[in-house]
């Protein structure tokens, strides 16, 4: 059996699309991602419109919280991959993958739900790719 790829999202605030991409990935992916997740500049808290909309999917965010990205020891982890607009697209020993994802905080709910919906999408092709031995690119995006 492969061993699980140890994949770090990371957004601006790690408040509401990286807690999304974790939970989803723990729930789909559990036999090919461990996934971690971190903010650039991390709130305080999980937005509450992110918990409503992944209960909406039966998915509990309880046990997550914001984390620092400073925190993190980013060469322990396969795959970074990054909605934070860029941010890390320099780091040079871990591959970082760029999904242009829109941040939900200000948006109202229903587009809130849209953000979650796509970051559905894209860690469910993100599992299939690695459950496959997909090699990771230097930095590639992927836009919406």
């Amino acid at each position: 059996m492969k061993k699980a790829k140890r994949v770090l999202f990371v957004c601006i605030g790690n408040s509401c699309r990286s807690q999304m991409a974790e939970a989803f990935a723990r729930a789909y992916g559990r036999d090919v991602i461990k996934p971690s997740s971190a903010g650039v500049y991390p709130a305080t808290i999980i937005a509450p419109d992110t918990k409503r909309a992944m209960a909406e999917k039966n998915l509990d965010l309880k046990g997550q919280h914001p984390k620092n990205v400073d925190e993190m020891e980013l060469s322990k982890f396969d795959l970074i991959v990054d909605m934070s607009g860029g941010y890390l697209e320099g780091l040079k020993k871990t591959p970082v993958e760029v999904w242009d994802v829109p941040d939900p905080i200000a948006l109202d709910y229903d587009e809130h739900c849209k953000v979650r919906d796509r970051i559905e999408l894209l860690v469910k092709q993100l599992i299939r790719e690695l459950g496959a031995g997909k090699p990771f690119a230097r930095v590639f995006s992927i836009g919406l």
